[in-house]
Formats: structure tokens, sequence, C-alpha cells
């Protein structure tokens, strides 16, 4: 996919699993890599995607202390979910067994508008173990 005509298609979406231990966990599944162009530091990055996500749109929190950041987005518009994950440069979008791919679309669009920079779009799938 190139900047122009992203549409976030989603090929495969992950199954939820639940372990006997507790909690549950997701296998398989879609990632959207963008990659700015040109390429800007993972902390501008991260502060790209929270002044979007400040918007009266989203509902977010990073409450996980992992050395990336983590996010995890309510679209309160199309009532939908999905994870951020900043990590080499590229802003991720995991996608979760019910997300809409119109939040994917909106949220790529707000990053376009405020990060005033070209996006190249990729879209990478895994399959259950």
């Amino acid at each position: 996919m190139t900047d122009d005509a992203p549409t976030f298609d989603i090929p495969r979406r992950p199954e939820r699993v639940y372990p006997r231990d507790g909690g549950v966990e997701y296998e398989g599944g879609t990632v959207f890599r963008l990659s700015p162009e040109p390429e800007r530091p993972e902390r501008e990055l991260a502060a790209l995607v929270e002044s979007v996500l400040d918007g009266d749109r989203y509902t977010y929190g990073d409450w996980f202390e992992l050395p990336a950041p983590v996010y995890l987005v309510h679209d309160e518009r199309h009532s939908t979910a999905f994870r951020i994950v900043i990590r080499y440069g590229s802003v991720e979008f995991h996608v979760l067994p019910e997300t809409a791919e119109e939040a994917l679309r909106g949220m790529y669009s707000r990053l376009r508008e405020f990060g005033e920079c070209r996006w190249s779009v990729a879209c990478e799938t895994t399959r259950p173990d």
C-alpha cells in the first residue's frame, strides 16, 4: 500500500484464547505498519499519536510499563477498539477481533493531518499457532 490509497481492509482477525490460568490472549491477526517519510524519532511519533488521541473522539490509555509506547484506543464514533504500538520508527495499528476498518482509516487520516508528512503503510498478517 502507498500513502495514496490505504484501505485498511482487515484480511485476518485475531482469535481470543482464554488460558486456564486466567486472562485473555490473542492468536494470529493483522498489523498495519505506518512509516513516516522522512523518518522521525520514536518520541516524536509518540507525541504525534498522543496529540491525535487527545481529541474528543478517542479514549485511550498507556497502562503498561513496556519498553515501547503501547496504547489501547477506543474510537467512540465507531464503538471499536484497537492497539497502537510505536517501535522501530513506525506507528503500528494492531487489530482486535471487533476492530472496525473505519476506525483505522479515521486514525490514519488524523495522523496525516497532524503529522504533515507522507506515510507508507504495510499490512502484515499472522496465523494462530
